[in-house]
């Protein structure tokens, strides 16, 4: 495994924790890993994809955001796939709770539209990606990203417009 990443993961592991816990409570995605386990998918993510080191601590944090989306996302689709059948047998609707099939269908529904954005406006999708699963400050992100604060609020503003129109269906 790459030594940078090691020497990374060693230096942030309390931050990444903090930051995982963070995510999953505040976007309450239904049954995920907890937060140790979402922190070692999304380092196994990193050290398969043989990445270049990291230029400093936000560009890791930024790439490690990244990989968390990555691995919620995954995860989101397998169960919704299992719920849809894959030759298992049915859940009853009793059994599937209102908050799990809206937390996949919202993080799903989130990450198309960050798709979309990114092709359109990638600063704008780096910001949210940052903010939204890295969990970032907005003076964070204007370093990381190398624009103003007030560049950081307005873009956020702009984001979120987009995305909501985007998931809504009125935009794209």
């Amino acid at each position: 495994m790459p030594d940078g990443l090691d020497t990374a993961l060693q230096s942030s592991y309390s931050e990444l924790q903090e930051l995982a816990s963070q995510l999953l409570r505040r976007h309450r995605f239904g049954p995920t890993p907890r937060q140790t386990s979402l922190v070692h998918e999304a380092y196994l993510r990193l050290a398969s994809g043989g990445q270049p080191g990291f230029r400093d601590r936000g560009h890791f944090l930024a790439t490690a955001a990244r990989a968390m989306r990555f691995v919620l996302v995954d995860q989101a689709r397998r169960r919704s796939a299992l719920k849809r059948g894959q030759g298992r047998t049915p859940l009853a609707i009793e059994e599937t709770s209102p908050s799990q099939l809206s937390a996949d269908l919202d993080l799903l529904a989130v990450d198309e539209a960050l798709d979309r954005l990114h092709k359109v406006f990638p600063r704008k999708a780096a910001l949210v990606e940052l903010r939204f699963f890295g969990g970032l400050s907005n003076d964070e992100i204007a370093a990381r990203l190398g624009i103003s604060r007030a560049t950081v609020k307005r873009d956020w503003q702009l984001a979120r417009a987009w995305l909501h129109r985007s998931i809504h269906g009125r935009a794209g």
